[in-house]
């Protein structure tokens, strides 16, 4: 390891020169084959925090998807569901929980995931990186690697395919300093701790939370503290499902997650999991087709577009065979970075099954938000902990 890596150039091809470095130490990570960009780094830093948390809230092996500086999903190795096994294209394939932590990772939405930096909490086992190899992924960064995974790597991107080793014992210090427009910024790393203790304040009439649910509200929350504010998670089954970042407006953020938990269950929906591909039709050409299909009032060419890779089915499903399915969903987890300045994201969010709620609170209108959530059963708890991240 050394001080200083540098980069081919920054955010942009003209930003050059670029490079990452230390004042004082070693850089807590290797280049084990390729050569990482400005955002490659952004992304695997943040990630590999994300993870780490997770396993160590969680104690079990876990995995995110990172694009872009935010997560297109996060998840625990619980074991999947035959319809989840075949809606992510992995059914044939033995999985390990690590494999299968880094498999709802990307699932949770596999369009947003073209092209992503992959972290993960544990060594990766040949499971992983056979997995990972028939995806479009930039790169990954792990604590280590097991004996033969950096050959399969190396057979992605021409040889290019990013890998980075993590120090697992590395702290970074307790301040934090970045500099725009010439002027620095200071402040205290955000340390915060998730833990079961952010979902004791239960302020609803409705005080059960099982044991999934408090696992599903600590994927949320960890997830939240590495994606770019304003920003909501749904999680469910042990991931991510939905997560609307950078938006402006809280009820905004809300209606672009919903909408991708939405797609994320109707992509489960037997029609679905019954089209047949044209020959030769690969993964990502499948998940946009599938995209395409569940989409409302599409254009005659978009509509050409996806009926050029499948047959297209009898069932078209209509707006209510869409509501009807979604209406199956329950169980739902929802937590955001800050309060709910009004019960609009309460409302939205029932439609998409949400049973269990954290959020802050310490809005003037916390109490029309609680008698929301009272109005459809909802589990709500105060963590009093604001997660934003710049």
């Amino acid at each position: 390891m050394s001080n200083e890596l540098l980069l081919r150039y920054g955010a942009n091809p003209h930003q050059a020169p670029s490079r990452v470095f230390m004042n004082a130490g070693e850089l807590p990570f290797k280049v084990l084959n390729g050569n990482p960009g400005y955002i490659n780094l952004l992304d695997a830093l943040n990630s590999w925090q994300l993870v780490a948390e997770l396993k160590k809230a969680t104690g079990m092996a876990s995995a995110a998807s990172f694009k872009h500086v935010s997560p297109a999903g996060a998840a625990v190795g619980v074991p999947l569901t035959k319809e989840l096994k075949k809606a992510y294209f992995v059914e044939e394939m033995e999985l390990s929980s690590l494999a299968a932590a880094y498999a709802r990772a990307r699932g949770a939405d596999r369009v947003s995931s073209f092209g992503d930096f992959a972290a993960l909490s544990e060594p990766m086992d040949l499971e992983t990186a056979r997995l990972i190899r028939r995806e479009v992924s930039d790169g990954v960064i792990a604590p280590g690697y097991e004996p033969g995974v950096i050959e399969i790597l190396k057979e992605k991107k021409k040889g290019a395919y990013v890998v980075l080793q993590i120090d697992p014992a590395y702290v970074a210090p307790e301040m934090e300093t970045r500099e725009v427009f010439g002027i620095s910024f200071e402040q205290k790393r955000n340390m915060a701790d998730i833990t079961g203790a952010t979902l004791q304040n239960i302020v609803t009439e409705k005080k059960d939370m099982p044991e999934d649910a408090k696992r599903d509200l600590l994927i949320a929350q960890i997830t939240l503290k590495y994606t770019q504010s304003n920003s909501v998670c749904f999680a469910h089954g042990g991931q991510a499902i939905g997560i609307g970042a950078g938006q402006q407006s809280r009820i905004h953020c809300t209606r672009l997650a919903a909408s991708k938990v939405d797609r994320w269950f109707l992509r489960q929906h037997p029609v679905v999991l019954s089209l047949k591909f044209r020959e030769k039709i690969g993964r990502p050409d499948r998940d946009n087709a599938i995209d395409q299909f569940l989409e409302d009032n599409l254009t005659p060419a978009e509509q050409f577009s996806w009926q050029n890779n499948f047959e297209v089915p009898a069932d078209r499903l209509s707006y209510e065979t869409k509501r009807e399915w979604l209406n199956l969903m329950s169980g739902t987890a929802l937590a955001s970075d800050a309060f709910f300045p009004f019960r609009d994201s309460i409302d939205r969010a029932q439609q998409s099954g949400v049973k269990y709620v954290v959020q802050p609170g310490g809005s003037t209108r916390d109490d029309l938000v609680i008698e929301a959530c009272n109005e459809y059963g909802m589990t709500m708890a105060f963590s009093k902990m604001r997660l934003f991240h710049h």
